[in-house]
């Protein structure tokens, strides 16, 4: 009997060589969507969050959601308590909504994820924008922790429902607290404000059995011992200004890396069609070896331009015949 892509995915999580390279060519997880969080896009228009934060989708992100340019919904941060309301969920059906959403899944082929808790920093900045949460950070210390305080409170009442009607093998914490060229704050800040709050995520998930996943774009390779430290084992998306080369040799398979191809460079339709074939062998052979390793690779542009078709039909035809049993040919 053939390994399922779900005890294929988890044994890299137990920091095992898996059978095969996991990839978006194979589906491995089913994931729950979460009205009561912050929304991973928006497609049909604004949406209003429980805590009251309006999103749009952004057209460069493919609907990705965020924060309504230029409405800011607290403006001071020593007025939190009057801004800043939890909803009322006394009468929410909580099982009628995950049970509606996972009664069609294959946990025996699939792993069950929960993506996306846990967003503190990117919380503050959507209440306050990006400026005005900085100088709170800096002038104002204690009211900031206060209100993560509260909003914790809040986000630990949603995942305490999800972990007990969902049930979930994986848990996403998602924060991006890093640009593409660096880090949003120091390490110290990092330690004294947010990372608090997402230990007592990774603690709660842990307690009841999931394995911990984290998203963070840009570079933000600095927070890695930390998250190992809270018990993360992978990590979506390794983006090239990280030192990738160094955090593979340094953390082998301890640290699951999803990502690590340059698509900014090689995945534009531009590139010589023999260097982008070179980039994605290249990618492979650095990042395969110990296990550990997610095969991620993706073209930018129009699904629809025949040379952005031509090439994604490759990255395909190349998981199947050179990613995917790697682990079995080399």
């Amino acid at each position: 009997m053939s390994i399922t892509p779900k005890e294929n995915l988890l044994m890299m999580y137990r920091r095992e060589i898996p059978e095969y390279i996991p990839s978006m060519f194979e589906p491995s997880q089913v994931a729950i969507k979460e009205e009561m969080l912050t929304p991973v896009s928006a497609p049909d228009g604004p949406i209003v969050t429980a805590l009251g934060v309006e999103y749009i989708g952004s057209k460069d992100l493919m609907n990705g959601a965020m924060p309504t340019p230029g409405k800011i919904l607290l403006r001071d941060i020593t007025k939190w308590r009057d801004v800043i309301k939890k909803p009322d969920t006394s009468g929410r059906d909580w099982e009628g909504y995950y049970k509606n959403q996972t009664k069609n899944f294959d946990r025996e082929k699939f792993a069950v994820s929960v993506p996306g808790g846990a967003d503190y920093f990117l919380t503050l900045v959507s209440f306050m924008g990006f400026e005005n949460a900085f100088l709170a950070l800096y002038e104002e210390p204690e009211e900031v922790k206060a209100l993560l305080e509260y909003v914790s409170e809040y986000y630990i009442e949603v995942m305490k429902h999800q972990l007990y009607y969902v049930k979930p093998d994986i848990y996403g914490i998602m924060d991006d607290d890093a640009a593409y060229r660096a880090p949003f704050m120091s390490l110290s800040m990092y330690r004294e404000f947010f990372k608090p709050f997402h230990k007592k995520h990774a603690d709660l998930a842990l307690e009841n059995g999931c394995y911990l996943d984290r998203h963070d774009c840009g570079r933000c390779e600095q927070y890695i011992d930390d998250w190992l430290e809270i018990g993360i084992r992978s990590w979506n998306s390794a983006q090239i200004t990280n030192d990738l080369r160094g955090i593979k040799k340094k953390y082998g398979n301890r640290l699951i890396m999803g990502g690590g191809w340059d698509m900014l460079k090689y995945g534009n339709t531009k590139v010589d069609m023999q260097e982008f074939k070179d980039s994605l062998v290249e990618y492979v052979d650095t990042f395969a070896p110990g296990g550990g390793f997610n095969f991620f690779a993706h073209v930018s542009g129009p699904p629809d331009d025949p040379k952005v078709k031509e090439r994604s039909d490759y990255i395909k035809s190349f998981y199947y015949d050179y990613v995917k049993d790697w682990y079995k040919t080399h």
